[in-house]
C-alpha cells in the first residue's frame, strides 16, 4: 500500500512526466540498434556503389587470372603462335607460310614455295622480333624455314628399291 501512497502523492503532469521518464531510462537500457542512416554504423565490406570482387567479371578477365594462377602462360603463348599465325606474323607472310611444330624454342615453318621459304629466311630476325612481340619473349628462340614437301614413296609396305617414278613431275 506504500506503493500507491507514493503514486498519490503525484499528480497528473508529474506522473505522466514520471512514467516517461520510466520508459526513457528502460529505453536507455537496451542494447542500441543502430540506424541505417549512422555512418559509423554503416557495415564495412561489399556494400554500395562501387565495384566488388562478387560482381560478374569478364570471360577474359578470369580466364587470364586462371592461366596466371595455374602456370598456363607459356603452354597458352606457344599455342597463340598456331592459332593466330596470320596476327603475329602479318597476313602477307601468313598466306604464304605455316607454323608447323615448336620443339625446345625452334619453331619449324614451311612455306609454300622454295622463292617464299629463301624470303623468309631472310626476315628471320624480324620474324622473331615479331613473335617475340606479340607472344612473349623466349618462347620462340629460333626458326627453321624450308620449303615445301614433296609426296614420299620411301615407306609403305610395297617399296621397291630404285629411284622411284620419274615420270610424275616431268
Amino acid at each position: 500500500m506504500s506503493e500507491n501512497s507514493g503514486n498519490s502523492q503525484k499528480s497528473g503532469p508529474e506522473l505522466a512526466r514520471a512514467a516517461v521518464e520510466a520508459a526513457l531510462a528502460k529505453q536507455r537500457a537496451k542494447p542500441r540498434r543502430k540506424s541505417v542512416l549512422d555512418p559509423q554504423s554503416r557495415r564495412r565490406g561489399y556494400t554500395g556503389p562501387g565495384p566488388d570482387p562478387r560482381d560478374p567479371q569478364l570471360f577474359g578477365t578470369v580466364l587470364e587470372r586462371l592461366v596466371k594462377q595455374r602456370g598456363w602462360s607459356r603452354p597458352t603463348a606457344e599455342a597463340r603462335i598456331f592459332g593466330e599465325w596470320a596476327r603475329v606474323v602479318g597476313a602477307d607472310i601468313a598466306a604464304h607460310s605455316r607454323p608447323l611444330k615448336l620443339e625446345d624454342g625452334e619453331l619449324t615453318i614451311e612455306a609454300e614455295s622454295t622463292a617464299w621459304a629463301t624470303q623468309l629466311r631472310m626476315l628471320a630476325a624480324r620474324l622473331l622480333a615479331g613473335i617475340a612481340r606479340e607472344v612473349g619473349h623466349n618462347v620462340v628462340k629460333r626458326l627453321h624455314i624450308h620449303g615445301p614437301s614433296t609426296p614420299s614413296w620411301d615407306r609403305g609396305p610395297r617399296r621397291i628399291r630404285g629411284r622411284g617414278p620419274r615420270d610424275t613431275y616431268g
